[in-house]
This record gives structure tokens, C-alpha cells and sequence, in this order.
């Protein structure tokens, strides 16, 4: 009689299901391989019709980016020679390169407000988190629900509100008003995160570092924040994600000091109208931060994903 194993899945199910998991990776990281690519052609080719997979690779959708360029006379081009590889890439649209652009701040922009927004969110989510799941609160899941419900609103919904109120606050466009705003949007749903990671620490455990003369502070920070940490963690990714790449109120509330990267980049114009190297090349570095950051905390977001799932 050959053993057989209800748990432990066949070879012809796990070439199946592997064979679906890199079908699957391969589909969705197309995309982003062609915005990489298209960061490295030229003009002509990234509109070419049918679409160029093989081509000759140039810088010049990143010189255009963190570049800007102006038109000048043959004979001040001939006077002022290249003298550097970036410059010599502009000649040969008879311009020169005027000074560094804007997308470098509002690069900037967006890891101060991204970062920012999430580190706040964490902090007032996970105090608040530790509150529901401890404490007796009166109409506790009243509170809960409230909280989740302002997640649930379209930014359309609030948008003229918000926008009248930082006009008047001295909030628009700036920094702190970005931060704040990306905060009360993103503590919704790390306080609802939190509260079940922490609703999985063991009551126990706080009891006895109690007993010990901790105070409930100590307590909060010495146990439960290190056990929590696989929740903080996949929350801090989420929120950042968010925060990242919101595109609504970064139009509406910013237009140069605090604004971020998304509204920025479509606003790129080259010589014959949209540069959509620079655009791509813009696009592929405004990814790389999350990018980093999730893939340094890929196994907390693993961990976190199916923490509690099983119960003994």
C-alpha cells in the first residue's frame, strides 16, 4: 500500500502552483520592466511604432530629467563646446543645459512627507492599538468603526473641506500639512492593524513584568512593542505605500514648496511635447525607496500577513 498524505501536496500540484507563481510574477513585473526599459531609450524610440524591445540604450531620459535645457545660437554652441558627456547628449538637439530641475526636490519632498506621515501614523496607531486591545473603553467598537469609516470617504468627498481649511490654517502647501494630512488618512488603518496584532501578545506576558515592578509603560515598551514588531513593520509598509503615492491631495494642496514627486512627473515636457524617457526615468526612481524599504522588511510583511491565522 503506497502512503499517501492529505497535508503534504503532490509533485504535480506543487509544479502546478510553481508554475503559476512565476507565471504570475512574470505578468505583473512586465510593466515595470518596460517603464525601466523605456527610462533608457531615446525619444524616438520610446514612441515607436511597433513598440522597440530591442534598442540602443541612452542616458538621455535621465539628463532630461534632472536637467533643465534651453535653445541657443549655433554660434554660442560653437563657442562653448561639451565639456562633459551629459552636456554633449543635449547638442545634439542644439540646446544646453540652463541648470539642475525641480525633481530633485520634490524627490526630496516626497521621502520627508512619506516617511514622515508613516513614522507619526506608526506611533499614534500603535498607542492607540495597545488602548482598544487593553483597556476598557467605553463604546469601544463604536470608536473602531468611526475610525475605519473615514477610510472608507473618497478624497473627492473631502477635498474642497480640507482644502479651505489649510488656506485658512496657513497649511497649504507645506510640509507639516501634508504630514498631518497623510497621518489622519493612514491611522486608520494602522490603529485596526495594530489592535489585532496586539490582541495576539499573550495578556499574560505584561502580568508578569508587572509583577516584576515594571510599570505599564515599561511594560508596553520592554514587551509588547518587541512582539509587535512584526505588525509594525507590515503597517509601516502600507502606510508608506499610501503615502507614497497619493496623487489627489498632492495636486490640490501643493503647487511648489511640499509638492511630492506624483504630480510632478507628468508635468515633464521635453522638445516635441511630453519626454517620456524622462517621464519612465522619473517613474523608476520614485520606485526604488519603497522598493527597498519593502524588500528589507519582506519577511516581517510575510510574518505579519498571516500572523494569527492559524490558532492552537
Amino acid at each position: 500500500m503506497s502512503s499517501f498524505s492529505v497535508t503534504e501536496p503532490s509533485k504535480r500540484t506543487k509544479w502546478f502552483a510553481g508554475t503559476m507563481v512565476i507565471v504570475y510574477a512574470l505578468i505583473t513585473m512586465l510593466p515595470l520592466a518596460w517603464i525601466m526599459m523605456t527610462g533608457f531609450k531615446s525619444p524616438a524610440d520610446a514612441i515607436s511604432y511597433p513598440p522597440k524591445v530591442v534598442f540602443e540604450p541612452t542616458l538621455e531620459g535621465y539628463v532630461n530629467l534632472f536637467t533643465t535645457r534651453t535653445r541657443q545660437t549655433e554660434e554660442f554652441l560653437a563657442a562653448n563646446p561639451p565639456e562633459t558627456w551629459y552636456e554633449e547628449i543635449v547638442r545634439e538637439y542644439d540646446m544646453v543645459i540652463a541648470g539642475p530641475s525641480k525633481f530633485g526636490e520634490r524627490f526630496l519632498n516626497s521621502v520627508i512627507i512619506g516617511f514622515g506621515s508613516t513614522f507619526l501614523s506608526i506611533v499614534l496607531g500603535t498607542l492607540a492599538a495597545y488602548a482598544f486591545s487593553r483597556f476598557k473603553i467605553p463604546l469601544a467598537d463604536d470608536l473602531l468603526f468611526f475610525i475605519l469609516s473615514t477610510r472608507m470617504m473618497p478624497p473627492i468627498a473631502v477635498a474642497i473641506p480640507i482644502f479651505l481649511m489649510y488656506r485658512q490654517l496657513g497649511l497649504s502647501d507645506t510640509h507639516l500639512g501634508m504630514i498631518l494630512l497623510y497621518t489622519a488618512v493612514n491611522i486608520s488603518l494602522a490603529v485596526w492593524l495594530l489592535k489585532g496584532f496586539i490582541d495576539e501578545i499573550p495578556r499574560e506576558y505584561e502580568e508578569a513584568a508587572l509583577i516584576d515592578g515594571y510599570t505599564r509603560f515599561q511594560a508596553f515598551y520592554k514587551v509588547v512593542l518587541p512582539q509587535a514588531a512584526t505588525g509594525i513593520a507590515s503597517t509601516a509598509i502600507f502606510c508608506l505605500i499610501f503615502a507614497w503615492n497619493e496623487y489627489a491631495f498632492a495636486v490640490l494642496l501643493t503647487s511648489g514648496t511640499a509638492q511630492t514627486a506624483p504630480p510632478f512627473i507628468p508635468t515633464i515636457i521635453g522638445v516635441g511635447g511630453l519626454d517620456w524617457p524622462a517621464v519612465a526615468a522619473g517613474a523608476t526612481i520614485f520606485l526604488l525607496p519603497v522598493m527597498i524599504f519593502t524588500i528589507l522588511l519582506r519577511k516581517h510583511l510575510l510574518r505579519g500577513i498571516t500572523f494569527g491565522a492559524v490558532r492552537k
